[in-house]
């Protein structure tokens, strides 16, 4: 079944709640107040349900609403994007790539591709939320962005994965700790040691859960933290030590921590690409994630030889 309705009545949709008054929505939109009514109540009609609470001194978006606006303000991005991208000649194409991607891995794997991107197509903006694991795969499923960098493990089916790395589990100790003298340490190592680990709620969590109890290794989960990065602060502060994925630790030499594998068994997490099965992708995002496969297929295929 299709659904049909006109972009202005989505930019009308958009005005409303952004202003939250119809008089300015119409002014802005060069719009008398009768025919920007009927704009909104023929989008109402097509999705079948209230989108804005009116009253006297206000206006909000419903909850039918409120969950519409981000899925619109992208729809809207992207047609207006590529309408530039087609205007435009070259390399001077315009454009907005959106991308949901782990904090970690944005800050492991864009960085550098960013880069590349921005030289080549310096009129393409890149627009990155940074996000939970679950929160990410939805933001993908909902539309709300073009792909994602993610861990590998949606059971959704209308979700496709293409794998870019593997990010193992590693031992983060201050420098004075005594598994620091190691080069590689045992997870029977760790059991004297306050270990310091994400809440269970976490999908780094649950994936580590499930490899130590397969292996048969219980550990002294101690302190528990909603991020990443705070687990790294009390490592720093002397608290005790911290299992997490690579890609969190410190690049490079760090005045107080350092990083030690951690072997049988070896863990990690399979970091790749998410997008929707039967989605297409907008030609900035098409090349942003060419790009993106190009500059870590490569060093991963190198790993495997």
């Amino acid at each position: 079944m299709n659904i049909n309705c006109e972009i202005l009545d989505l930019r009308a949709f958009l005005a409303v709640v952004e202003l939250e008054s119809f008089n300015r929505a119409a002014d802005q939109l060069h719009l008398s107040q009768p025919a920007l009514s009927r704009r909104i109540q023929k989008l109402e009609q097509t999705i079948g349900a209230p989108l804005l609470e009116r009253t006297t001194r206000h206006v909000a978006a419903t909850a039918v609403g409120v969950g519409l606006v981000p899925l619109i303000q992208r729809m809207l991005e992207e047609f207006d994007g590529s309408l530039f991208a087609m205007r435009e000649l070259g390399g001077n194409r315009g454009g907005l790539v959106t991308i949901a991607c782990l904090p970690t891995a944005a800050f492991y794997f864009l960085p550098s591709v960013i880069r590349q991107f921005n030289i080549e197509y310096p009129q393409i903006r890149v627009r990155i939320l940074d996000l939970t694991a679950v929160d990410a795969l939805q933001a993908v499923a909902r539309g709300e962005v073009e792909f994602g960098i993610n861990i590998m493990g949606s059971s959704d089916s209308d979700l496709v994965f293409e794998r870019l790395v593997e990010d193992p589990f590693v031992l983060a100790a201050r420098n004075d700790h005594p598994l620091a003298t190691k080069d590689e340490i045992g997870w029977k190592d760790l059991e004297p040691y306050h270990l310091i680990t994400v809440h269970r709620s976490s999908a780094n969590r649950t994936l580590l859960d499930a490899a130590l109890a397969k292996s048969s290794i219980k550990l002294n989960w101690f302190y528990e933290v909603t991020h990443l990065s705070t687990s790294l602060g009390l490592v720093e502060a002397g608290l005790g030590i911290s299992v997490l994925p690579k890609m969190a630790t410190p690049q490079g030499d760090h005045p107080f921590l350092v990083a030690r594998p951690i072997r049988n068994p070896e863990i990690s997490r399979t970091i790749g690409i998410v997008r929707r099965r039967n989605g297409s992708l907008s030609p900035a995002a098409e090349r942003f994630m060419s790009m993106l496969l190009g500059t870590w297929a490569a060093p991963v295929a190198a790993n495997k030889n």
